[in-house]
Order: C-alpha cells, then structure tokens, then sequence
C-alpha cells in the first residue's frame, strides 16, 4: 500500500498467481497452507506473500497458517470473481477466436457474449453460441446489452478507434490484444497484452542464461 492508501499494481498483479495456487491445493484436498507453502509454489517470498495478503487483513492466524478455502474465497471476492461478466470480443480473426474459446474464461464466470468483424465471411458464424455480427453494428448491440468488458483484437492501424467507439457505448474496461497501447480516459482501465514484449523477455534470459554457460 502507498502513502495514499492505494493498494499497488503490483501487489494486484500477484493475487491472481495466489488464487490460482490456492485453487490446485483445494483441488488436492488440502486445507490449510502457510506463507512459506505458498513461498514454495509460487517464488514469491514469504515476507512478500504475508504482506501482500496484510494489505486486505492478512487472513492467517499465527501458529496455524492460512485456511485454504477462506483465504481462496476472500482473494476471490478481492478480485472480484464472485460476480458474472460479460464480454465482448472487437475482431474475430485467430487471436480472437481463440480468446472466445478458451474454456478457462467460462468456468471463471466470464462469458464471450458476442464478437464482431468486418469480414463478411465470418459474420454470422458462431464460437460458442457466440455469434460474430458486422463491426458496424456494435454501437446498436452495445447500447442495448450490458456488456462489462470489451476485448481488442484488431490491427494496430484502428484499434484507437474502435476502442473509443466502445469508450462511447460505456464500456469502462478493455483488455486490448493489439499491438498498440491504448490512449483512454481517466475512468477507463485498460489491460494492454503485448504478446511480442513477453516472447522478447523470454529470448533475452534464454540468450543471457545460455551466454553464461
């Protein structure tokens, strides 16, 4: 937490390696853990996990550790995935269709509710009872859906603007797959994934890692 209270981005960044490590000891049966188990699965230290999780109240008793399906549960709520979400996807080329089906997304309570293009041999088509409709009827469906997040994978030549096209039918969150970062509004938060960036941080500690030897 900052000198303003604020919870950082990069203690938001690491709740979701928490709860996905937590849900595998549930799903092997265990039930209670410790900052140094979860040390363990997830490289953080156990200094840094009993932090992070102090930012929310800490949730472990000491002597005992943390009960696994309570600790689950609150990061749950933390990060929000007690609710439903629908989403939106703006491009239905490879990357697209991927997204809509990755099955992880619906077992998470995200639901792919629609995907839109402008090629007209993908319109109509549907990825799992999620129908591609025309680019140029997104602001009718998303001025009539409740639509909570919009997904951007277009080319980086229109990604500006079909992301201000959403800015304008009210959706004040995007997770954007083009290869360009965003320029929003304050109130809009934006997920910029650049698939490149990550691929280039690999080749570097694999060049660095075999360069040593």
């Amino acid at each position: 937490m900052d000198k303003n209270g604020k919870i950082s981005s990069a203690v938001i960044r690491r709740l979701p390696k928490y709860y996905r490590y937590l849900g595998e000891l549930k799903k092997m049966g265990i039930n209670k853990t410790s900052s140094k188990d979860l040390s363990q699965l997830t490289g953080f230290s156990a200094s840094q996990i009993r932090q992070d999780l102090n930012n929310f109240g800490g949730f472990g008793q000491q002597g005992f550790g943390y009960d696994v399906d309570n600790l689950h549960l609150e990061i749950s709520k933390i990060l929000g995935l007690d609710k439903k979400y629908k989403l939106v996807i703006i491009g239905a080329g490879n990357i697209g269709q991927a997204i809509a089906n990755y099955t992880g997304f619906y077992e998470a309570d995200y639901e792919v509710v629609s995907l839109f293009d402008k090629n007209p041999k993908l319109v109509g088509l549907s990825i799992r009872n999620a129908i591609i409709r025309d680019i140029d009827d997104m602001e009718i469906y998303l001025n009539e859906e409740k639509i909570d997040i919009a997904v951007i994978c277009t080319p980086q030549s229109v990604c500006q603007q079909i992301a201000d096209r959403v800015v304008a039918s009210g959706i004040k969150a995007i997770w954007n797959f083009a290869p360009k970062d965003l320029k929003m509004p304050e109130d809009v938060y934006v997920e910029n994934v650049h698939l490149n960036e990550s691929l280039f941080s690999l080749t570097y500690y694999y060049n660095h890692f075999n360069n040593e030897k």
